[in-house]
């Protein structure tokens, strides 16, 4: 399923208009105007502005009607897979031996 088909198809799921979508998502009218109405795959910031729209995660947009469940995060995992984003190749290198470090000991 292509990205234009995923986000009708939870558009209708929501039953969310075009136009309260552009709202919800902070993108203008003209902007999902054109995404369904031109031969044009969406960007990646055009996504995340949508899946933010829709209360849901990029993970979730991409959920495969054939996995077992969607996933859901808490707000605590939202949270730190937003701290994990600003972190540097180094930080996240610590903090991935520091995770391993505590997973061995138990």
């Amino acid at each position: 399923m292509d990205a234009k088909t995923r986000i009708k198809e939870l558009m209708k799921a929501k039953n969310i208009t075009e136009y309260r979508l552009a709202k919800l998502s902070g993108l203008s009218q003209s902007t999902l105007s054109n995404l369904f109405n031109r031969n044009t795959a969406p960007t990646i910031p055009t996504v995340e502005a949508i899946c933010a729209g829709l209360g849901i995660t990029l993970a979730q947009f991409f959920c495969d009607d054939s996995d077992e469940s969607p996933i859901y995060l808490t707000k605590e995992q939202k949270e730190f897979f937003n701290d994990w984003l600003a972190l540097t190749a180094e930080q996240k290198d610590i903090v991935e031996r520091i995770i391993k470090s505590y997973k061995s000991a138990n």
